[in-house]
């Protein structure tokens, strides 16, 4: 008996085992493009019933919705069932990629919630490759690095593990028109120069293999920095414990490696919802612990601030600070060095 061809086979075994340990219907987010055409496909195959299909038309290029009603079909001669066209509008906020990311999101999250459903996304091991780059190239911080996630729901990428190049073979093994975006290789954005000009010149000088390389060394940092958050959320327990206004004690929080304390702090301020907390609010947080000399509050987005006092950090919040005091009156005097 002669099986699927070997990219369709390698298609179907990515997503087989992420099929069956979740019990939740499956959403595939498909563009049109070959990686998702792909995924949609193998779903299809291996979930017989459980599969329906998403496409987001963003309205930036002529004919979107014409595309985005001939990938629904497409969907649906796949056995995909149901077939959603989304139709989003795209603001300013964060240049053309991240105004349109943002509002395909947001549709998206949206139809995971009507759904109760999981969203399928084909990112392949040349994406997750192009993201660690760029997490590097901004110096965005090791969880950029660490690239993007197979499972965090509502989203599901079975697919980081397989090329690009296998993607765009399964579709033409299985006869399946794709459509290639022209901003894909359009110079004008980040992305599309890596792929094009940076990784092949990676690639060239360094003797091939450079995006799995890329893609192992993500998986290797998530597994790093998911060990050091579970144990920043125990000494988060921990040092909170009994403290009813919430604060955090100084003394061991300083003692802490530089790693678990800023953990610490940011949970510490997520717990609080303070709102798009960046590097420069933690290290000036972080300050209050390792570089005391009596500084007053600092402010955070939102109009919060903490302060250092009677040994402890405190939150304030925007309501509470009023006419923002730089520190209520028990404000501890610093340690003379």
């Amino acid at each position: 008996m002669v099986g699927p061809p070997r990219a369709v086979a390698e298609l179907r075994t990515a997503v087989r085992n992420g099929l069956r340990a979740f019990p939740q219907p499956v959403l595939v987010a498909c563009s049109g493009g070959a990686d998702s055409v792909a995924l949609a496909a193998a779903l299809a195959f291996e979930a017989r019933g459980r599969v329906g299909g998403v496409t987001v038309d963003h309205g930036l290029q002529h004919g979107s919705a014409e595309r985005a009603d001939r990938t629904a079909a497409l969907l649906r001669d796949l056995g995909l069932d149901p077939v959603v066209v989304l139709r989003v509008s795209v603001g300013g906020d964060g240049g053309p990629e991240g105004a349109a990311r943002s509002a395909r999101y947001d549709a998206l999250d949206a139809a995971a919630e009507e759904h109760g459903a999981r969203i399928a996304l084909g990112h392949t091991l040349d994406d997750q490759a192009e993201t660690v780059l760029l997490g590097l190239g901004r110096g965005s911080g090791p969880r950029s690095v660490a690239g993007m996630v197979e499972d965090r729901p509502p989203y599901w990428r079975p697919l980081l593990g397989v090329r690009r190049a296998t993607t765009r073979q399964a579709c033409a093994d299985q006869g399946l028109t794709v459509w290639d975006d022209p901003w894909n290789d359009d110079p004008a954005y980040t992305r599309a120069r890596l792929r094009a000009e940076v990784l092949p010149l990676l690639e060239d000088v360094l003797g091939g293999g450079v995006a799995p390389a890329l893609a192992r060394t993500a998986g290797m940092l998530r597994e790093d920095l998911d060990a050091l958050d579970a144990l920043a959320e125990a000494e988060f327990a921990a040092l909170t414990a009994g403290s009813p206004d919430g604060s955090l004690p100084v003394e061991p929080l300083g003692s802490l490696p530089a790693a678990l304390r800023r953990r610490v702090l940011r949970g510490w301020l997520r717990a609080a919802a303070v709102p798009d907390v960046q590097a420069v609010h933690l290290h000036s947080v972080e300050a209050l612990v390792t570089g005391w000399r009596g500084q007053g509050a600092v402010d955070l987005p939102g109009g919060a601030g903490v302060v250092r006092a009677s040994g402890r950090l405190l939150l304030l919040s925007a309501p509470d600070r009023g006419g923002r005091p730089d520190a209520p009156d028990d404000l501890e005097e610093p340690t003379r060095d």
